[in-house]
Formats: structure tokens, C-alpha cells, sequence
């Protein structure tokens, strides 16, 4: 049985749900199974370079644990055996090259990740394009050297492997003179001037922003087929650069974003899962009992049900949940299936629309919300901004920029917040939706709303009193987990989700508040202060008072 076999084996038996896989896991399976049938495709598969491949790394030796201690060689779990098989035998039919140049895999602690990733890399350093340079990336030395660690000792455990191939190692590096190719560990943002035929980036949630990867994949430019690998487990920054590249690979394997060249795979839960018990456990670790002891786990698991701060912990590393506030209010896997990136303000213009405005201190954001319910869904959209100086200055959040760079996150003139400029783009919504009035916190913005008020606008307080969020909070919350709730899938906007704690009341009210000053929720305020109009427009045909809430 070629390794080919076993992982088209292992994806027919994913994809039928005999064993048991989450939604992203299932969506890689089958899409490696329709191109396997796909005729006009301009890619094929080479078996015989997948099996080559997948022999090379099982000549590896084992580095750590009761395998390398009884001297055996690495085995490929069906698993690995189809990320191994997927990487390689996919080739362009025009130049041979390989199909998927970007890789992302996300899965829970100690399920393998790491050696698996030095193993590629080791491939890819020996028989790779000559003169390869293969870089392990991480945010610290010590994470940069969890995968050039293994891979080090691959070489230093086999003699043969080190002879044939001419590997000199070296105390901080590894080097082929003969082909002049060169392996070592690489500390945040490493500058220009690297050319990776191969870049390892390591727990890529702990990454503040994109440096790294944008320095490695612009060095990659005279590579003839490069490979990014992205490994990482949950993270709890929503607002961070992994997250939006989980919901690019997301996307691609919902079909919403075609990309040929990357190649993703997340394993989790989903949701309506139960996190307690060994059924999920097994689900989200497809090396259950084989790197992953079952007893240690469960002990955890048990521990994990008696603390709330170990539930966190256990949910993100066993698990693979991403867990922003240690009580975050939205369900964030449900809230993942209600992305809908193509979504854009514009597609409803002349639609009735409702209107909030959450403004902000010199910190905070600013943000315009817009909530356009339509055939039993509720469409929202942000606008977000921040001073010029809160996103380019020298101490500045690095995400802000990457959000700004991207059109996500609008700059403002001077220190402070242009007011102006929020009320200009209020004013071309009120052009472009039909608006009965906008909703807005008193604090720090009579002048604000006076001016609109002038230009025809009804402006309504909406003050943060739990009376105002509870409802809308909780139809909002319901609206997500029925996939009855629509947003573009904005970063900036999912980091305001991840943010949000549910603040509970006697009385089961909530209120919408944050752990940190440096979580930012103000996109969602701005969003059910929009949806607390909408309440309020089922509830009363008569017309708003003019910069007066009325009670929901």
C-alpha cells in the first residue's frame, strides 16, 4: 500500500465521517479528492514524487521520547501522510513545479507539528534547489529553535543521512558545502537580504504582526518553488495576523476564495461540540494515543472543568480553540461561519438601514456601524478609525498599521480623532440607505451630533446602560448561532468580537464590557447600539425624539 493510498484512504474514510474530523478538516479531505478527479486541471499528481518523499522522512530518526531512545525511525500517521502527499505530489503541469507553495496547518499541542516540520524542512535542505536556505522563524530564540532543535539532531542521530548529503553542523546553523545550502534559526523580523527556498514559521499566534512572513515571502521572489510553512496552534489575539490567515485558509476551503497555491488544514472542534469531553478531545487530535497521552489529557480536561482560568488554557492548547477574553460573550467558531467576505455596503444601497456611532478618546477606536436587516438576516458593516499618530507612531499597536495599510482601519489628521471626517461618511450613508435616525453615545459628542442634526439627521442617544445592550445583545448573539447574523469577515471587527466579555446582571441582563484597556470593542458596541434602533423601530412606528432614547 503506497502512502498515497493511505491518505486517499484516510480522506475517503474523513469525508464519510467514519472517522471523526471537524468541518475544516472534512472540506481539505474532500477538496484533495475532487482534484484527484478534476480533468481540466492544471495540475497534476506525481505518486511517485509523494512516494519518494514520504520514504525520505520515514528514514528519519526519532529525536525525542521511548522512539528515539529504542532507536526507531519516523512513521507517518495517515494524517501526516496526506499533508506529506498533498505537498509534494501536486505538481504544475506546465513546469513540473510544485502545486502548493504556502502551507497552514493549525492543531493542538503535542500532536507532532513540530518534527513534522523539521522533517519537511531537512527534505527540502537536502534534495531542494541548490543553494537552498531553510529558515525556522519564531517570535523568540527559544520557539525558533523548537523546530531547528529537531532538525539538528536529525542529523546528528544519522550518520549515513549526514555523510550523503555532506551536512556540516554547526552549534547554530547547518550547512552542504557542496551545494552551498544552508539551515538555521531565524528571531523576528529577520530584514532583507534572505532568499528562503523554505521558511518554517513556528506558533504564528504568538506573532504581533506579519514582519517575518512578509520579510520571507518577498525573499522567496527568486525561488523557483519556495515553501511557506505556517504551524501553530489556537491563539487568544483575534486581532493578530494568524487569525486573519486562518480565515484566509478558512475561506479557501468554503470555496469563497479560489488559490491554487496554498494548502490548509485546522484541526478543532465544531461548533455545538462539547470542549469536556474524550469524544472532542479525540476529534481535534489526530495523534490521540500516539504523541498524545490520553490519561495526561483527560487529568487536564479535569482540572480544566474545576477552574475557569485552566478551562482557557486547555481549550486553546488540547483543543485548538481560539479563546480571546477568558469569558468572551460571541461564540467564535460560530461566529467564523458568518463571514461572508464578498459582502460590501454598497449591494444595499436604497435598502432601510440603521445607523450607530461610537466615538472615541484620543486611544480608542472610533468606529460608524451599519446594520441592514433584509429577508431574516442582519447584514453589519464597520467603518474604523484612529489618529495618524495612534497607528504610525513609534509606539504605536504594529496591527494597526498592517489594518490601516490594508484599508481596514481609516488614519485621521492630527493627535486626536476628526470628527469631520466621521461625519462626512455619515452623511453618505444617509445618501446611500434609507435612515430614520442615528444612534450615538452622548459622551463627549453634543457638538457631534448637533452638526448632523442640522444636516436632517435624527440623532438618538444611546446611553451604556445595560437596558440599551441587554436585548441587542442577546438577539444579536442568537441572530450568530442561527447563521442568521452576516459580516464581512473584517479583522478589526472579529478582534472587537474576541474582545467582548458578557457583564451579567441579577437579572441574567448583560452589558458588553472588556478585560484590558488595550482590547478594543468599540466596532461591537457601535453594532448594538445600530440593532438597539432596530429594537426600537419593531417595537414603535412613531418617529424618534430628537436626540432623546427612548426605553427598549
Amino acid at each position: 500500500m503506497t502512502h498515497t493510498d493511505i491518505a486517499i484512504d484516510w480522506a475517503e474514510r474523513v469525508v464519510a465521517r467514519s472517522e471523526d474530523r471537524c468541518l475544516y478538516v472534512r472540506q481539505a479531505c474532500q477538496r484533495f479528492l475532487d482534484d484527484l478527479e478534476r480533468g481540466d486541471f492544471p495540475y497534476y499528481y506525481d505518486l511517485d514524487e509523494a512516494e519518494w518523499r514520504c520514504n525520505w522522512i520515514q528514514e528519519i530518526p526519532h529525536v525525542k521520547g521511548r522512539w528515539a531512545a529504542n532507536g526507531e525511525k519516523f512513521v507517518l500517521s495517515p494524517w501526516q501522510a496526506f499533508t506529506v502527499c498533498n505537498l509534494f505530489g501536486w505538481r504544475e503541469r506546465e513546469t513540473k513545479l510544485r502545486r502548493f507553495l504556502e502551507v497552514y496547518l493549525e492543531l493542538p499541542r503535542k500532536n507532532g507539528k513540530s518534527f513534522k516540520a523539521a522533517a519537511i524542512a531537512s527534505t527540502l535542505f537536502c534534495e531542494g534547489e541548490f543553494g537552498a536556505e531553510a529558515y525556522t522563524g519564531a517570535t523568540t530564540e527559544r520557539q525558533a529553535w523548537e523546530v531547528f532543535r529537531p532538525a539538528r539532531e536529525i542529523f546528528l542521530r544519522n550518520e549515513q543521512m549526514r555523510e550523503h548529503y555532506g551536512v556540516q553542523v554547526n552549534a547554530k546553523s547547518m550547512t552542504i558545502a557542496e551545494t552551498g545550502a544552508r539551515f538555521e534559526p531565524l528571531i523576528g523580523d529577520p530584514g532583507d537580504g534572505s532568499s528562503p527556498s523554505v521558511a518554517i514559521i513556528d506558533e504564528f499566534h504568538e506573532h504581533r504582526n506579519s514582519e517575518l512572513i512578509d520579510t520571507m515571502r518577498t525573499g522567496m521572489g527568486a525561488r523557483e518553488e519556495p515553501l511557506l510553512f505556517i504551524i501553530t496552534t489556537a491563539g487568544v489575539d483575534f486581532g493578530g495576523p494568524c487569525r486573519e490567515k486562518r480565515g484566509d485558509v478558512i475561506a479557501i476551503l468554503d470555496q469563497q476564495v479560489a488559490d491554487e497555491n496554498t494548502f490548509g488544514m485546522i484541526f478543532t472542534i465544531d461548533e455545538g461540540d462539547r470542549w469536556d469531553c474524550e469524544e472532542s478531545l479525540r476529534k481535534a487530535n489526530p495523534n490521540w494515543g500516539i504523541s498524545i497521552n490520553p490519561r495526561t489529557v483527560l487529568r487536564q480536561m479535569d482540572l480544566a472543568r474545576r477552574s475557569a482560568t485552566a478551562q482557557a488554557a486547555f481549550k486553546t492548547k488540547q483543543l485548538n480553540m481560539w479563546v480571546g477574553a477568558k469569558a468572551v460573550w460571541m461564540n467564535m467558531l460560530g461566529l467564523q461561519r458568518c463571514v461572508a467576505r464578498e459582502l460590501k455596503a454598497e449591494d444595499f444601497a436604497g435598502a432601510k438601514a440603521y445607523i450607530a456611532v461610537d466615538l472615541a478618546s484620543k486611544k480608542d477606536l472610533a468606529s460608524i456601524a451599519v446594520m441592514v436587516p433584509q429577508a431574516g438576516k442582519m447584514y453589519a458593516f464597520n467603518k474604523y478609525y484612529l489618529p495618524h499618530e495612534q497607528i504610525y507612531g513609534d509606539e504605536a499597536d504594529p496591527r494597526y498599521r498592517q489594518w490601516a495599510d490594508a484599508g481596514l482601519l481609516e488614519a485621521t489628521d492630527g493627535r486626536t480623532i476628526d470628527y469631520d471626517r466621521i461625519e462626512q461618511d455619515v452623511l453618505e450613508y444617509h445618501k446611500m440607505f434609507q435612515i430614520d435616525a442615528v444612534a450615538y453615545d452622548p459622551w463627549n459628542a453634543t457638538q457631534f451630533a448637533q452638526r448632523l442634526e442640522k444636516e436632517g439627521l435624527t440623532m438618538v442617544e444611546v446611553r451604556p446602560v445595560v437596558r440599551n445592550f441587554s436585548e441587542p445583545m442577546k438577539e444579536l448573539e442568537a441572530l450568530t448561532i442561527n447563521r442568521n447574523y452576516q459580516y464581512d469577515g473584517s479583522a478589526v471587527t472579529t478582534w472587537c468580537f474576541g474582545n467582548v466579555v458578557a457583564k451579567a446582571d441579577k437579572n441574567d441582563n448583560l452589558f458588553p464590557d472588556k478585560e484590558k484597556p488595550e482590547n478594543k470593542i468599540d466596532g461591537v458596541v457601535a453594532q448594538l447600539m445600530a440593532y438597539a434602533l432596530y429594537i426600537g423601530s419593531r417595537a414603535e412606528a412613531s418617529p424618534y425624539e430628537s436626540r432623546g432614547m427612548r426605553e427598549l
